[in-house]
Order: structure tokens, then sequence, then C-alpha cells
């Protein structure tokens, strides 16, 4: 399921959450939905007790940064789970997560991630930066959350990646048993959502030229849930998504094409 579009050439790495992607002259690898904190917040959230995924998730990305070696490493929202000020668990984990980094940061801000920038600074040996919650453009890649409407610069790119939907597919057997698995949708833009947005106006592709693609990549944090696309009935939590993606394609971790998410 690569995506090369003018230039842009995102890649998922097979069975991971995660691609890579070249874009300004650089190797990018992408995350989105880290969501760091999550089982404190289900304990004080809903009173359930699990025990701290947080080694085994930091150990997962440093991995995959040795394994890639990317200039930097984008993070697409939701780097932290609690909305407000993270708590001594979340903000440990994610400290001790920056510390073991070696690579520049960049993370588009997501609806958890809070005052992040007013205390996520830079580390040893990395830079880190945070974007306002509308994403911004590396070269002729948009990234953004997805949970707000994108700068017109992430929307004049060749390659829309975001977050925050959290795509799953439920796959139900010959026997009537089923599974949930994390998904890829990719696509392209649909001009419809976007042409009675404020600030939209200049936008070429809305006047007939090509859109850009557009992928909502899954969750980094395997705990989250997700929507499910292809079960009748759900609600998308982006403003844009799914009205905003034409002829949307499901993919697995592993990189099987189920075709039209809504069929699958």
């Amino acid at each position: 399921m690569s995506d090369n579009s003018a230039g842009v050439r995102v890649e998922p790495i097979p069975g991971e959450p995660a691609a890579t992607a070249s874009a300004d002259g650089q190797v990018l690898l992408l995350i989105a939905d880290y969501h760091a904190g999550y089982e404190a917040g289900l304990r004080y959230e809903r009173g359930v007790d699990v025990p701290s995924r947080a080694p085994e998730r930091r150990e997962r990305l440093l991995a995959l940064v040795d394994r890639t070696e990317p200039d930097r490493l984008i993070v697409l929202g939701d780097l932290m789970h609690s909305i407000g000020d993270p708590g001594g668990a979340e903000r440990g984990e994610l400290e001790v997560l920056f510390e073991s980094l070696a690579v520049d940061v960049t993370v588009a801000k997501g609806n958890h991630d809070g005052l992040i920038e007013t205390w996520l600074g830079d580390v040893d040996g990395a830079a880190v930066t945070v974007t306002s919650g509308e994403g911004t453009a590396i070269g002729r890649l948009g990234i953004c959350h997805g949970h707000t409407w994108p700068a017109p610069a992430v929307l004049e790119s060749d390659v829309v990646c975001v977050g925050h939907e959290h795509p799953c597919v439920r796959l139900e057997d010959d026997v009537g048993g089923s599974r949930v698995e994390r998904a890829w949708l990719r696509g392209r833009i649909d001009p419809a959502p976007f042409r009675d947005r404020t600030g939209y106006g200049d936008l070429a592709w809305l006047e007939g030229c090509r859109p850009p693609r557009l992928i909502v990549f899954p969750a980094f944090n395997d705990l989250v849930g997700g929507t499910w696309v292809n079960v009748p009935g759900q609600s998308f939590l982006s403003p844009f998504v799914p009205d905003g993606l034409a002829d949307g394609q499901a993919y697995l971790l592993d990189g099987t094409r189920l075709g039209p998410y809504d069929s699958v």
C-alpha cells in the first residue's frame, strides 16, 4: 500500500501501524495516536486496572527508529492521552521516551495533547517541534491530527496524512466468529465538504485540479480501540472523514488490501 504522488512517497511498514515518507529531502517516520498514559487514564476515567504497557510502546517505537533511520519522527497527534495537564505516570512515560530518542521530532498537535507545547521541549540530541492543531506541510507532504479542519497549506500538499480516527475493520469468518483489526484508509480527497469552508478558496483542486491523496493512519497504541469503518451506523470522529475521502480503500497492517472500506 505505497503512495507515490509527485515526489512524495509514503510507505507503510509491513505489520506496523507506522509509515516512512520521503519529503523535502528528508526521510520521515510517521505514527499517529501514541496515547501515552492510556492505562492511567483507564484507571481514572473508568476504574479499569490495566498494567502499564509504556515500556513495550517505547521499545516498539525505538525499534522502528533504529530500523528506518529517519531524519525526523512525525507524530500525527495524540502523543499523550489526558486532555489536560498530564499526570505523573503519563509525563514520566513521555520524558523517558524522549530521553531515549536521538532523532528530531515534530508533533502535529491533537485533541488530547492539551498544552503539550508548554512543557515538551528539546532533549539531548533531538529538537522537538509542536505544530498547531491545523497541522503543517513538510515539502509536499501535509500532516495534521484530523480532529479539526486542516490548514490550507496542508491541503495544498500532494499527500495528506492524518490520525485521530483509529480506523478498524471487523472481520467475520464462515462460522460466525469475528475479530477487529486496525486498518489504514487511503483515497483521494473529495472536494465537496471543503467547498463552503472559509479560507479554502484558493485551493486549485476545488476548481477541477486533481485533489491530494489522503491517508488515515491506524493508532499506534493497540489498546485505544477505534472506529469500525465497515460497520453500518458507526460515527466517524473527524469533521472531514468519511465525506472528504473519495474511493476510500482499507488495508490491514500486513498490507492486505480489503477494497472499499465500507463494503469489507
